[in-house]
């Protein structure tokens, strides 16, 4: 949108485009979230396969096929991990986008209200 359509913008619209800045906040917080929480399962997955990699290394000469399954399980719990936590990034860098877009929304919507308020006090005087 151009700043001079900015400065046209009605409240209306100003109040709009606010509110849907506030629910695609919600939807980031709660992506975040879900990101977050998975990234901490991931986190104890991953301990758990290496607390099974440690465990079939003590085992008898026939857990090792149990150790190196441990051992990819472990590998694989790690690149979940990695992979999580850069989902988890993205999800943070999204909220605080929308959080930029929510201020950026109700500033117009302000703004919007004010020029609506000064007009119709020149209307009315």
């Amino acid at each position: 949108m151009t700043e001079e359509r900015k400065s046209e913008q009605t409240t209306s619209e100003a109040l709009q485009e606010w509110r849907a800045a506030e629910r695609t906040v919600a939807v980031a917080r709660r992506g975040r979230l879900a990101a977050s929480v998975a990234a901490d399962a991931a986190e104890e997955a991953a301990e758990a396969a290496f607390a099974t990699a440690k465990a079939a290394k003590a085992a008898l000469a026939s857990a090792t096929l149990a150790e190196t399954s441990a051992a990819k399980t472990a590998a694989m719990a790690k690149l979940v991990v990695q992979s999580t936590t850069v989902d988890f990034a993205d999800a943070d860098a999204e909220t605080s986008l929308a959080e930029v877009d929510e201020v950026i929304a109700q500033d117009n919507y302000k703004r919007a209200q004010a020029q609506a308020n000064e007009r119709s006090a020149r209307n009315s005087g």
